[in-house]
């Protein structure tokens, strides 16, 4: 599982069996449509798996993550990834 940051600033997350050869495929145009809009892209985070399932299942889990979660993930800022995973809603008991 992979994120690259995008020339535009946005964050792209996607997973593979062979890491340099889809860095290559983004970088030349022909990964993404994302991705071959907003040119050049950087490898700005990844995570190794046995199995290609378990990588895809996270790259759903992490697309799902808002910009504020993603970027204390890619810093390895584990408080704040902890912080920015609490529920917030009003009726978690933290905040009644």
């Amino acid at each position: 599982m992979y994120i690259l940051l995008c020339a535009d600033g946005s964050y792209y997350c996607g997973s593979t069996k062979d890491l340099d050869l889809r860095l290559m495929q983004h970088m030349a145009g022909r990964g993404a449509n994302h991705t071959a809009k907003r040119l050049p892209v950087e490898l700005v985070y990844f995570e190794e798996y046995n199995r290609i399932d378990h990588a895809f299942y996270r790259e759903k889990q992490v697309q799902g993550w808002s910009r504020k979660k993603k970027e204390a993930l890619i810093r390895g800022d584990h408080p704040e990834l902890r912080k920015e995973a609490e529920c917030k809603n009003w009726t978690h008991s933290r905040y009644k």
